[in-house]
């Protein structure tokens, strides 16, 4: 293998690789053993046909893909390494020779880590705005807690009203015409809570138990399924049911069934005191956001797009994979938002940049300071990670291996990076 390192514009480079006939030769006979199979030469049982007699008759192109994905796993990653680039994007690949007995050559597009000129980082200036909690808001929180503990019961003397929880069954129709979808029995609907569109809810107030009635709505214009978008749309409800909150009285005994306090003005204290300290943590956030975003700002870097778009596609995997353990596919919400695999990659390329930026200066930042983190630190910070998922350290460590432990370590002191430009600021 030969390779030559062409540095474009916009951090971006092309390695051009010669892979010798011979190896390639190599790569068509992997990729004849694993599709012989598939050919029907006449004389010959299936996969007992020579590969020259397959080539011959279909042609020496129908191996050409497979032995191109086996010589691209065998030899761009050594290109990589010989390349001596920090590369960070996935390559786009060019096939620039491919014929049988000649040298097979290919091109790697890709994305090189920016270069960081910083500027101004350390005494930023920053106005902390006073962290409070008042009496209303710890009310609020009450109330919450009041919800939460709130028991349903039957109403059977009046009309329904806001908040009410009321059970309904219902079809709706667009042009006369029942829809997908717009069906349901037995479904409890809370009055009030603007799950369902436009006025739906609003208008079952005053109806009455065992009621049929006519709702009439309009989707909105950007509603998930197009075919409803800002179409009027008639719904026959049957009220079948109204249940109302009771709410808990507020007293000491409500605070010694809820709390571990005995009674209600310790309980306000501990919420008060809670409140304040999440408070303080978001305050202290916010704090190292404005500042981080300063030095950011402060710098200057030329970042290739496609280090923006292959971020972008890994926090599309990631998002992927939380609604996975949600119970939801990425196809189910693409369906649901009407966006496509690529809309939804464009959709994060502004938080990708803002990603790469902060990470980028924060890196040159430990590097310019000469921020180092210790053996000792990356074991304390493994053991963290140990005890918040209940693990053996010794599982952790294998579980993460020497790469884990290093991107561990990077991630140690870019923590340090943005400790020094919060303690340093004015």
């Amino acid at each position: 293998m030969s390779l030559q390192v062409e540095k474009l514009e916009k951090n971006m480079a092309k390695l051009t690789v010669e892979v010798p006939a011979e190896q390639f030769e190599a790569a068509l006979k992997t990729s004849f053993q694993k599709n012989k199979n598939k050919f029907s030469i006449p004389g010959f049982r299936k996969g007992k046909a020579p590969q020259a007699m397959v080539e011959k008759m279909y042609g020496v192109g129908v191996l050409y893909d497979d032995a191109i994905d086996t010589l691209l796993d065998s030899t761009y990653a050594d290109a990589v390494k010989e390349s001596g680039l920090d590369i960070v994007s996935r390559p786009e690949i060019g096939i620039e020779q491919i014929e049988k007995g000649k040298t097979f050559i290919y091109t790697a597009l890709v994305a090189v880590k920016p270069e960081v000129t910083l500027g101004e980082y350390k005494g930023l200036e920053y106005e902390a705005q006073p962290v409070e909690v008042t009496d209303e808001e710890v009310e609020e929180e009450l109330k919450k807690v009041q919800n939460q503990q709130a028991r349903t019961v039957t109403v059977e003397d009046r009309p329904v009203a806001d908040g009410d929880i009321v059970t309904i069954d219902y079809e709706g129709f667009v042009d006369g015409t029942a829809f997908a979808g717009g069906k349901g029995t037995d479904y409890d609907l809370t009055i009030g809570s603007h799950s369902f569109i436009d006025t739906f809810e609003e208008q079952l107030v005053a109806k009455n138990a065992g009621e049929e009635t006519e709702v009439n709505v309009t989707f909105p214009e950007q509603y998930h399924e197009a075919s409803l978008a800002g179409k009027p749309a008639t719904f026959k409800v049957t009220v079948k049911a109204i249940k109302a909150k009771e709410l808990p009285e507020l007293d000491d005994e409500f605070a010694s069934e809820v709390s571990d306090f005995e009674t209600l003005d310790e309980y306000k204290a501990d919420l008060k005191a809670k409140a304040l300290e999440r408070k303080e943590k978001e305050a202290k956030t916010a704090k190292q956001n404005a500042l981080v975003d300063k030095a950011v700002e402060n710098a200057s870097m030329e970042i290739a797009d496609a280090m923006i778009t292959s971020q972008a596609r890994n926090m599309a995997n990631d998002f992927a994979q939380r609604l996975q353990m949600q119970g939801m596919t990425v196809d189910q919400y693409l369906q649901y938002t009407g966006l496509t695999r690529e809309a939804l990659v464009d959709q994060m390329k502004p938080q990708a940049e803002t990603r790469i930026k902060n990470r980028l200066v924060l890196e040159a930042i430990a590097k310019a300071e000469n921020i180092e983190v210790s053996d000792e630190e990356v074991e304390a910070e493994m053991q963290k990670m140990a005890d918040a998922y209940k693990m053996e350290l010794d599982k952790v460590k294998e579980y993460l291996g020497e790469a884990g432990k290093d991107s561990l370590k990077d991630d140690l002191a870019v923590q340090k990076a943005v400790d020094l430009i919060v303690d340093s600021a004015k």
